[in-house]
């Protein structure tokens, strides 16, 4: 992990992509990830040395509010490695995972569409024979 972690929070997408933009090029920093919440809250988190992180960070602030609605915005400096486990993608942690064969997959499918037409052939018959008469 770097020196330090910057985060801002945007309430939507717009205002987000606005302040990475702007801590990206105010600083020496690197963006580590992009994660989206409920009611259209995003997260932009960069490292980097402190005083970099701390200057990206004003930067980004000033950007979001500008375009949209900041929420919060932190500097941690030197956070505890553990942190990085924290901000792990999904993708990463799925990656090492094998991505299974394809073709089963599409087996899979060929035998769904197979009980689709079997279902469809059952309702054909129901609706082409005679009502039973209920005596």
């Amino acid at each position: 992990m770097a020196k330090a972690l910057g985060m801002i929070e945007t309430r939507g997408l717009i205002g987000s992509v606005e302040a990475a933009d702007a801590m990206l090029k105010a600083a020496d920093v690197r963006l580590v990830k992009q994660e989206k919440a409920d009611a259209a809250l995003v997260t932009i988190y960069v490292e980097g040395d402190v005083g970099a992180v701390q200057a990206a960070v004003e930067s980004g602030r000033e950007a979001a509010a500008r375009v949209g609605e900041l929420i919060a915005s932190h500097v941690i400096p030197h956070p505890d490695d553990g942190i990085k486990k924290l901000l792990q993608t999904e993708e990463s942690k799925t990656s090492a995972k094998p991505s299974g064969n394809p073709a089963k997959g599409e087996a899979r499918e060929k035998a769904a569409g197979k009980k689709a037409t079997g279902n469809q052939q059952a309702i054909k018959e129901q609706e082409q024979s005679p009502p039973e008469s209920g005596a």
